[in-house]
């Protein structure tokens, strides 16, 4: 392989390169071809596109208030541990067990190593530890491991985690993690202790991962999609992060242009890409590819110019200098704006050869260009002022503590010292509006949308795009007769095919399978319809996830933003017991000051008010969120939960399924697997849930056979879910819906046919089919109850989270109410428990002589 890009193609020609630079220069959008095009600039083309590209970046600076300004990050690198499971053919950070010790070192730098390096940079004035290591060498390397297991850390994550908490009290460094490859739950575990984190995309060439020979082959997480999920996986969590393109390594010009293209559009889709690095590759002796030439610099100054050109005036690009033989005023011709992390102590330990530029020379040499070289933090300004929800609250005072407020840049007289880190021990304090589920149609809010509607959830433009790309949903053709009477005789015999084809039925074949379902609820649960006397308890709508289709969360100083104390979750429950409740239901927010011991302390207060109340609490996300804020597995949580006096958990959060609609409704919230991974912990800990599908969105009818199919798995190997629930997407002040992508609920049609097909592709698994009077009011749910569903629901008393997504069918039923909408489908009703048992008759009594009501709602605020 050459340093230089290889491409098979022909040069292009003077005609598409003149045309490619009069369309950089002009400021119109490049396509891929033309972006390649101008990666082969060179020469007077080359200057041509520098000097647009550096137009670009001016105006840039000159909008952000920092013209004329070049920043760099004073920093320490600690390379935590040099053990990694990937083999890449570049890299000579990375060793094996053998010779860290015939060195002299342990398989991970240990606390006191740590500290010593990040106490003298502290000393010496910096401000950032980097945190560079391999990926999950515990996954490779025994010893590995074994270090791990005899130092108390279930994995390298854990001690990442333990060992930024530390930095950050003991010496006030604020930690940039670079832990490789990580999961959607990693970033919820670490985004805690960093200011911000990165990790290079390098290219997105598959075939130089795939094949023998290639640079990044044998490395499971250099596979471009892999790399790719963890990029958006960190704009969902809201991370600053950092990422860039390693060049020279064996991709084409367009592949090259493909990498870039790819960047653009995670950046644009979750506004979360701080930085981009182009980095230049290096030949390293000892190495697979020591004979590879170096990339030569005029490929970095293209790459630099043609990314300025893609990414935009606001995109932060940096070129590392110890890489480049001093050729700075080339870098800064072509577009960067920044040099990356510089240390005055510690060296590049991922290019030991190459040393670090000294701080006082890189300002003089950025002078001669035009630029004043100022330091910055190891977050970017921009998210420094923007504070939450891209920076924690368990972190963001001790980035406060090292910024200029003004500029957001590093304060030059900051004083570089450990704060207190630590999780809040209790909820936060009460305050907020307490009549939500009736006021807030006529008060309190003054429009339809958040004033941060266009920044909070990403970007819509990119979501309507992916939205257009899926397309209608297929009406297919096949034989509705023979999917009937398949259904009629056996539905576990049906067919995806099948499926798909009932849940385009409508008019008699829809009325033929609403029957059908209806007669397999009668053998399966009999007639009787049943309801739940129970209290929603919402304890916060304080929330920064930026679920697209929720209308329920709100910013702290938003006017409908509540927070309710232990006491008062407690006065709530005592209340609803008074009245006949058996349960509870509670779930909130994700409150970003709440501590994950707090879900532990809200179960305990209710059963020590109620004992005899069941807990019915904390969805999926709660629980993961929850984990990450304590440390611990989902496991451990969960059985500290049971012991604190949960029984259930609520199956929400579910949505759909499927990863491909959840990235469209939801911009944060955990991925389909590990929403899996959650409720299948808890059953296996003997805690029953509910399991739930919201429909009517961005979904096809393929997504709702999909979600029912992994239902039905999930509920074979568990036997945990005690229903499924139907939750009809409530548009009116959806954002999604606002925003033009989603439709405006499902139809008529849509709701029959979903609660049908439940019924039938999820028997004998699950054998109650629960209809939500919330979402469809009373006339809707008793349509759904001729059309194979069995169960109401609760009471409710209290609601909150439909009537602020807009929701006209009230916040309460009374038992009555929910009676009536049984006997308007002809059937007879009768009290459960929320694992549909008996009622005792104490219960019933007390709910029938209340009839299901408050006396009267309680205030916030007293």
């Amino acid at each position: 392989m050459d340093g230089t890009a290889v491409d098979a193609s022909t040069p292009p020609t003077a005609n598409a390169m003149r045309r490619a630079l009069r369309r950089a220069r002009d400021g119109v959008a490049l396509d891929v071809t033309e972006a390649a095009v101008l990666l082969r600039a060179r020469g007077e083309d080359l200057a041509d596109l520098c000097a647009s590209a550096a137009r670009v970046r001016d105006a840039g600076l000159a909008a952000a208030g920092r013209p004329g300004v070049i920043t760099y990050s004073k920093s320490v690198f600690i390379p935590l541990t040099r053990l990694c499971r990937d083999r890449c053919h570049y890299c000579t950070f990375a060793t094996v067990p053998g010779r860290l010790r015939r060195d002299g070192h342990g398989m991970f730098m240990s606390p006191d190593e740590v500290l010593d390096v990040a106490r003298r940079g502290a000393e010496l004035g910096c401000k950032e530890a980097l945190i560079t290591l391999g990926d999950k060498p515990e996954d490779r390397w025994p010893e590995a491991r074994e270090w791990l297991d005899a130092h108390g850390y279930d994995d390298t994550i854990a001690y990442v985690r333990a060992m930024s908490v530390r930095i950050l009290e003991e010496t006030g460094l604020l930690p940039h993690l670079n832990p490789g490859v990580l999961s959607w739950t990693d970033f919820q575990r670490l985004k805690p202790v960093s200011a911000s984190m990165g990790m290079m995309l390098e290219t997105t060439a598959t075939r130089l991962w795939s094949e023998p020979g290639g640079p990044h082959h044998g490395s499971p997480d250099k596979e471009p999609a892999v790399r790719l999920r963890v990029l958006e996986d960190a704009g969902r969590s809201s991370v600053p992060f950092t990422s860039g393109l390693l060049i020279g390594i064996g991709e084409t010009y367009a592949e090259r242009a493909e990498s870039l293209f790819a960047l653009r559009r995670i950046s644009r889709a979750y506004h979360g890409v701080q930085e981009l690095i182009l980095q230049n590759f290096r030949a390293k002796p000892d190495t697979a590819m020591r004979g590879m030439p170096d990339a030569e610099l005029d490929e970095l100054v293209a790459t630099v110019a043609v990314a300025r050109h893609l990414m935009g005036p606001t995109a932060c690009l940096q070129a590392p200098p110890n890489l480049v033989d001093g050729e700075y005023e080339r870098l800064i011709a072509a577009g960067v704006d920044d040099w990356g992390g510089v240390s005055p102590l510690t060296p590049d330990h991922v290019n030991p050869e190459r040393p670090w530029p000294q701080i006082e020379r890189l300002a003089e040499r950025s002078a001669a260009a035009g630029f004043e070289l100022r330091e910055r933090l190891a977050v970017y300004p921009e998210y420094v002022r923007r504070g939450e929800p891209w920076l924690d609250p368990r972190v963001l005072p001790h980035v406060r503590a090292l910024a200029d407020p003004d500029t957001g840049l590093a304060n030059p007289d900051a004083v570089v010292r450990g704060l207190p880190w630590q999780e809040p021990e209790d909820l936060p304090a009460s305050y907020g509006r307490t009549d939500l589920h009736t006021a807030v149609d006529t008060e309190g809010r003054t429009g339809d949308r958040r004033a941060d509607f266009e920044d909070v959830y990403g970007d819509w433009e990119v979501l309507r795009e992916q939205v257009l790309a899926e397309g209608a949903p297929e009406r297919l053709a096949g034989d509705l007769r023979e999917a009937l009477a398949v259904a009629a005789d056996d539905p576990t015999r049906l067919t995806d095919d099948q499926a798909l084809a009932l849940f385009h039925a409508d008019g008699p074949a829809l009325d033929a399978l609403c029957r059908i379902a209806d007669d397999v609820r009668r053998a399966a649960v009999g007639e009787d319809v049943t309801y739940c006397v129970t209290r929603n308890i919402n304890f916060t709508n304080v929330c920064y996830t930026g679920c697209r289709f929720c209308a329920f969360a709100q910013r702290r100083t938003d006017a409908d933003a509540y927070t309710l104390s232990l006491e008062q979750v407690a006065d709530r429950a005592a209340q609803a017991w008074e009245v006949g409740a058996t349960e509870v239901c509670m779930q909130g927010g994700i409150h970003p000051d709440l501590p994950g011991t707090a879900y532990f302390d809200i179960a305990r207060a209710v059963k020590e008010r109620v004992p005899g109340i069941h807990v019915h609490a904390f969805s999926p996300m709660e629980v993961v969120n929850g984990a990450t804020r304590t440390g611990l597995s989902v496991r451990d949580w969960l059985q500290r939960a049971k012991e604190s006096g949960l029984d259930t958990i609520p199956g929400t959060a579910a949505e759909i399924l499927d990863d491909e609609v959840r990235w469209v409704l939801t911009k944060g919230k955990l991925p389909a697997a590990t929403w899996v991974e959650v409720v299948t912990t808890a059953h296996e800990l003997g805690i029953r849930s509910s399991s739930t599908m919201m429909y009517g969105h961005v979904d096809t009818p393929r997504h709702w056979l999909g979600h029912l199919r992994l239902l039905a798995e999930v509920q074979q190997r568990t036997g945990g879910f005690t229903e499924f629930v139907t939750l009809p997407f409530i548009h009116t002040n959806a954002p999604v819906y606002l925003a033009g992508i989603a439709r405006p609920g499902p139809t008529a049609r849509d709701n029959r046919a979903v609660v049908a097909m439940a019924r039938l592709l999820l028997h004998p698994h699950i054998p109650n089919i629960q209809t939500s009077w919330v979402k469809l009011g009373a006339e809707g749910a008793a349509e759904m109850l001729r059309s194979g569903a069995n169960d109401l629901g609760g009471t409710l008393m209290e609601e909150t989270i439909s009537r602020m997504a807009g929701s006209a069918y009230g916040s309460y039923k009374s038992v009555r109410d929910l009676q009536a909408i049984a006997e308007a489908a002809g059937r007879p009703h009768r009290q459960r428990t929320t694992t549909y048992g008996e009622v005792p008759a104490e219960r019933r009594a007390a709910a029938l002589a209340s009839d299901g009501h408050l006396p009267k709602l309680l205030p916030v605020l007293d």
